[in-house]
């Protein structure tokens, strides 16, 4: 797997943001991203003249919009042509996003829990979705610091009920990056997996997305495969009963890579905890050292046994101490079962 360093959530001069998508793009590629989706709302007029801009600094950059109600906001990746937000009904959103679908698009919940009215009105989820499948995935963290926000706490807790109910969502961040400006806080990056070998492309990475091969950090580029009678599984891949019949052969193995984005991102040198988890809770529990004297090489830790019995979801998180405060620093999305 190759992964691809994603900023999902941005704006330009077009909807509220300060900045033009050339702007953009050169302060994204300072910040070592590979990929950006410019998300602004309820139009895709700052689109213009993406290729070139794209071909220019050598950054991927997805088409998208940001459906911006009074009910909630919906991000919208990938679409080959708009699709008319005005129609969102409080009881039938799940019409708005087939239309996304139907154009080729990808739909996930923006900040769910950010507050709303009337400080910012819309902002909070309130749509009623009664059938949680067609959701391609939530933004789980929004904003910098993302990890510490009681919003995205939130935000965290809901997708991993739905995980727990069956529903195979993936989940991102997104700064909701408005302008060009610094900020010492922790940013978040979405890797977005796609087959070794194979040129990143908007259809690779949208399709990722869409399947799951997805892993979120402030930092290190965390990991998780799922080894089954002599079959690997990726993030977003699904075992079968059968693979799992002889549970002596269920192993995990987790990859950190602490030399993504070199200098980017800081972490002091720490002892972090490793937790694999799952609807049946967490099953195992690894500390992990690092020191900034050995970040040139990733920590591999393979051959994780996992305990018997059936689960739908396993995915990992990096816990540690991130200026100051403990902290998710890395999760992955899960590796399913059937």
């Amino acid at each position: 797997m190759r992964w691809i360093a994603c900023e999902l959530h941005t704006h330009t001069q077009h909807s509220d943001g300060v900045q033009t998508l050339e702007e953009l793009a050169v302060g994204a590629v300072e910040l070592g991203f590979d990929a950006i989706a410019l998300t602004d709302h309820n139009t895709m007029s700052g689109l213009a003249g993406k290729d070139s801009i794209a071909s220019q600094y050598g950054l991927l950059i997805l088409p998208g919009m940001e459906w911006t109600t009074f009910y909630g906001h919906m991000v919208t990746l990938g679409l080959s042509e708009y699709a008319d937000w005005r129609s969102a009904d409080p009881s039938q959103i799940v019409d708005g996003i087939q239309a996304v679908h139907h154009l080729g698009g990808i739909a996930g919940l923006a900040h769910p829990f950010r507050i709303g009215s009337p400080a910012s009105t819309g902002c909070y989820w309130e749509y009623e979705l009664k059938d949680w499948s067609v959701v391609d995935y939530i933004e789980v963290w929004s904003g910098t610091f993302a990890s510490i926000r009681t919003n995205n706490r939130r935000a965290f807790a809901l997708w991993t009920d739905k995980l727990n109910e069956g529903f195979r969502i993936s989940a991102t961040s997104g700064r909701d990056w408005h302008a060009q400006m610094k900020t010492e806080e922790p940013l978040s990056v979405t890797y977005l997996g796609i087959p070794d070998g194979e040129q990143p492309t908007e259809e690779l990475l949208v399709n990722s997305l869409r399947e799951g091969r997805a892993t979120v950090t402030v930092g290190p580029l965390l990991s998780l495969a799922i080894f089954a009678d002599g079959h690997k599984f990726e993030l977003g891949s699904v075992v079968s009963p059968l693979q799992t019949e002889d549970q002596r052969e269920l192993q995990a193995s987790v990859t950190i890579d602490f030399t993504v984005r070199s200098g980017l991102w800081f972490l002091s040198d720490q002892t972090f905890k490793l937790i694999l988890c799952s609807d049946q809770g967490q099953e195992l529990d690894i500390e992990v050292t690092w020191s900034k004297n050995n970040a040139n090489e990733p920590v591999c830790l393979s051959g994780l046994p996992l305990s018997p019995g059936p689960r739908k979801w396993l995915r990992a998180e990096l816990w540690g101490i991130v200026q100051g405060a403990l902290a998710i620093i890395a999760f992955t999305n899960p590796v399913y079962f059937d």
